[in-house]
């Protein structure tokens, strides 16, 4: 059955991998292959960010080369600053939540959401949570980025009533590897489901996101004892050389994919296209 493309339903898309989270040479074939992905499942990307100052819910693909130029990650905090001052930027999951939702937008993807930082003094969250719990969005993901303390963050999700459902899983996913050992509630096993969670929470009014965690693709997922050997590594090396805030995430990735010998970045691409077709099909689902 063809699909009107006119009436297709839009997926949302952060963009802030475009300009931080992945290195030069992957970012657009990967921006590229999750339009791809999108589009063959009956939907329409909707990559979100900001343009000279104009937060923007459909960026045009061929303005994506110049976005990943500006090497500038907006959370929600940030969107007024960026849009007085005329800037560019990728948006983070939350940034990209509160935009998308605002123009209407009802499925979102990423790669992995922020979350609560592990150990130290000083109390690090994401931004991401809080507007997961103030946002009615569905949200695709391969659960929170390995980095984090993922216990934590999964009670943080608890404590922000926000719905997190395994999509084909019972344990929340660790981005890189399926497998963390944390189990969740609840599970759903297709797109049909998910859609009917959707519109359940729709017509109860919830304010909160439903997140939906994906497992890796399987052929390029990391096993979850490479994984937190090559986190663990890489948080030792941060602390030695007193890295933290804004800076910690990106030097951790790198690290980690240094690390693994690029297995790391290899499943995070897969993993990135793999969301946005779930994605798509959920947004179809509930557009039926």
């Amino acid at each position: 059955m063809r699909v009107d493309r006119g009436a297709r339903p839009r997926v949302a898309l952060e963009t802030a991998f475009l300009t931080t989270g992945l290195p030069d040479d992957v970012r657009l074939s990967a921006a590229a292959s999750m339009a791809k992905a999108v589009r063959e499942r009956g939907a329409e990307p909707a990559f979100v960010g900001v343009l000279g100052g104009k937060p923007t819910v459909g960026i045009d693909e061929g303005a994506l080369e110049d976005l990943a130029r500006s090497a500038r990650k907006l959370s929600t905090r940030d969107l007024p600053v960026a849009a007085a001052r005329g800037e560019s930027g990728g948006t983070t999951v939350a940034a990209t939540l509160f935009l998308a939702h605002r123009e209407g937008v009802e499925v979102a993807s990423t790669g992995g959401i922020g979350g609560v930082h592990p150990g130290g003094a000083r109390f690090d969250e994401s931004a991401d949570l809080a507007e997961l719990g103030r946002t009615p969005i569905t949200l695709v993901c391969s659960g929170a980025k390995a980095i984090l303390d993922l216990p934590a963050t999964l009670e943080r999700l608890d404590t922000l009533s926000v719905t997190v459902l395994g999509y084909g899983t019972d344990e929340l996913p660790a981005f890189w590897s399926a497998e963390t050992g944390l189990p969740l509630k609840d599970a759903v096993e297709n797109a049909e489901e998910v859609a009917t969670v959707l519109r359940k929470a729709r017509a109860l009014g919830l304010p909160g996101a439903i997140l939906i965690c994906v497992p890796p693709p399987t052929e390029a997922a990391l096993s979850r004892e490479e994984s937190e050997r090559a986190v663990a590594g890489a948080l030792e090396e941060a602390e030695a050389l007193g890295i933290s805030g804004a800076a910690l995430t990106p030097f951790l990735l790198g690290r980690v994919a240094e690390i693994t010998v690029g297995r790391s970045l290899r499943a995070n691409v897969a993993l990135l296209e793999n969301n946005a077709a779930v994605a798509a099909e959920i947004a179809v689902a509930a557009a039926g």
